[in-house]
């Protein structure tokens, strides 16, 4: 009988299939190994509490990880355009015919792109942006170790169509998409790409119960898909059903997800979250180490404030709402404020920008929502959870080296005014 007892091992082979989008072995041996000896353990748990399939393949590991409902956040990061992802279906299809460890060209890539992808793309190669966009695709399917360079720098492409560089196909290219039950081009739309994932994890069957309600394994299921997957779960009003699942399960959830990972539940009134007790590396957190994140902490010390001055009123849902003007103006004050402390490229950036960015990273985290008619700013509950300032060593070298500035300043008047008498 395999072994299935969930222990320390077991946690942390749990959240590297959870970060990663799979463990290669040829790479990561070590964290390879610790899936396979506790596959039974990982496959009978990830099925059970989030209906997600273990593959543990000869050559990789990797956990199905199927969203309750897509989010922006959850698109690859390194894709900054619709392009990018066309083109890298394009280069998955291009891979399906060529075989294990046979060499290509960029060249021929280029060629064949041409003819597979979609009319209404019209791909150039004297366009920079089209070329930029092939780099992020080949980049990111270098990264997942689906080709491998054999000579030559694609980064090289971006400046010039002649570039050449030399691939390998990976085995793994075989294995990147994950299987579906019927062929993608019957599927109309992304639900039923998402209905169709509950069918495969077993629970499609008992999806809907005789009375039309949604099972009890589906709920589960879904739940704690929206925990895992989300930063956030928030409830829609006080007889939110999710959040009234979590509260009549939450001792017994708090004590499973604690036996079973590093993380801990907090629910509040209307929304719930994963927490880590201590920072781990291989985790994707927040707050991170980028600097606007530092900023987005910092305004939340802002906003508090305008809060606790009455400047700001918050709903009895929890959240504050601010117009685009409000959220502008809140940014200037956290710019004003902190802003001596910012990285060189914050601190040289327009307001706007800044305020841009900041808006989009606080949606990111789905600490902030925007409704993109009236452009309103919904700052969440759990945006409360956090704030950031200086420490008072900073604010006391920052006020000294303004009084320096100022006397320099006054010294430098009176000498120019001494020398015009």
């Amino acid at each position: 009988m395999p072994d299935i007892s969930f222990d320390d091992v077991a946690r942390e082979a749990l959240g590297h299939l959870m970060e990663q989008w799979w463990i290669l072995r040829d790479r990561e041996p070590d964290k390879y190994r610790m899936v396979r000896e506790r596959e039974s353990a990982l496959a009978m748990y990830a099925m059970d509490k989030l209906g997600f399939r273990l593959v543990v393949h000869r050559y990789f590991a990797r956990l199905e990880k199927i969203p309750a409902e897509p989010e922006a956040y959850m698109g690859i990061p390194e894709f900054k355009l619709a392009m990018d992802y066309a083109l890298f279906c394009c280069i998955l299809a291009y891979l399906d015919r060529k075989g294990v460890d046979e060499q290509f060209l960029l060249s021929e890539v280029c060629e064949e792109l041409k003819a597979i992808c979609p009319a209404e793309i019209e791909l150039d190669w004297r366009d920079y942006a089209h070329r930029k966009s092939l780099v992020r695709a080949l980049t990111f399917a270098r990264e997942v170790g689906i080709i491998q360079p054999v000579e030559g720098d694609v980064e090289q492409f971006s400046l010039s169509p002649d570039t050449e560089v030399l691939y390998d196909v990976a085995i793994v290219s075989r294995y990147f998409m994950r299987p579906y039950p019927k062929d993608l081009s019957e599927f109309g739309t992304m639900s039923e790409l998402l209905d169709a994932s509950w069918v495969e994890t077993g629970a499609g069957t008992e999806t809907v119960t005789e009375d039309g309600r949604e099972s009890a394994t589906s709920r589960r299921h879904r739940i704690y898909r929206k925990l895992f997957m989300c930063p956030a779960l928030y409830g829609s009003g006080g007889q939110d059903p999710d959040i009234l699942y979590l509260r009549n399960y939450c001792n017994r959830i708090q004590e499973d997800i604690e036996a079973h990972t590093d993380f801990s539940l907090e629910l509040y009134r209307n929304c719930a979250m994963l927490v880590l007790p201590e920072r781990k590396m291989r985790y994707t957190t927040y707050p991170d180490a980028k600097g606007i994140s530092d900023i987005s902490l910092q305004f939340a010390a802002v906003v508090r404030q305008a809060l606790d001055a009455e400047e700001l009123q918050m709903q009895p849902d929890g959240i504050v709402r601010l117009t685009s003007v409000d959220f502008q103006r809140l940014a200037d004050t956290c710019r004003s404020r902190y802003g001596p402390g910012w990285g060189v490229q914050h601190r040289r950036a327009k307001l706007r920008e800044v305020a841009a960015e900041l808006k989009a990273f606080l949606i990111d985290w789905r600490l902030a929502l925007e409704d993109p008619e009236s452009g309103m700013v919904f700052l969440m509950p759990t945006f409360g959870r956090v704030t950031g300032e200086y420490p008072a060593e900073f604010d006391r070298k920052l006020s000294a080296d303004k009084g320096l500035a100022a006397v320099d300043e006054d010294v430098s008047g009176t000498a120019h005014q001494a020398e015009k008498e």
